[in-house]
């Protein structure tokens, strides 16, 4: 069984996500997804519209992935990828070459964002909207 591990806050899920999640699915068998605490979104200067616990339960619902953790840190990665026997990472291109040093635990593929849609646009388009 080839096993798929992917990192990100995804907050206002979205179909540039499920995009993503689709195509990491595809990869292998089994799809791992870590998603950012709240408390570790802090860290990252982030906040996200739903917590984590709802964030995670948006996520078991997704019929690519199969299973959720958290994520509480940057250097966690190298951590659950062995901890899980993670075959490959996968994250967006935006990310490109910032986890290679994890090739030495699995194979890391960098996927391209899906156009013209991401949280941050969503939530400045409400907030354009909100305006008026």
């Amino acid at each position: 069984m080839k096993k798929v591990i992917t990192y990100g806050t995804f907050d206002l899920l979205h179909w540039g996500h499920i995009n993503l999640l689709k195509r990491a699915k595809e990869l292998g068998d089994y799809l791992i997804v870590a998603i950012s605490t709240d408390e570790f979104n802090e860290i990252k200067n982030k906040k996200a519209y739903y917590p984590y616990e709802q964030r995670k339960m948006i996520l078991e619902a997704v019929r690519y992935v199969d299973e959720v953790i958290p994520e509480n840190e940057w250097e966690q990665k190298a951590k659950d990828i062995v901890n899980y026997k993670v075959d490959l990472l996968v994250m967006g291109d935006d990310w490109k070459g910032k986890f290679d040093s994890l090739a030495q635990y699995c194979e890391i593929v960098y996927l391209p964002r899906t156009a013209n849609i991401s949280t941050t646009k969503i939530k400045n388009e409400l907030l354009l909207a909100n305006a008026y």
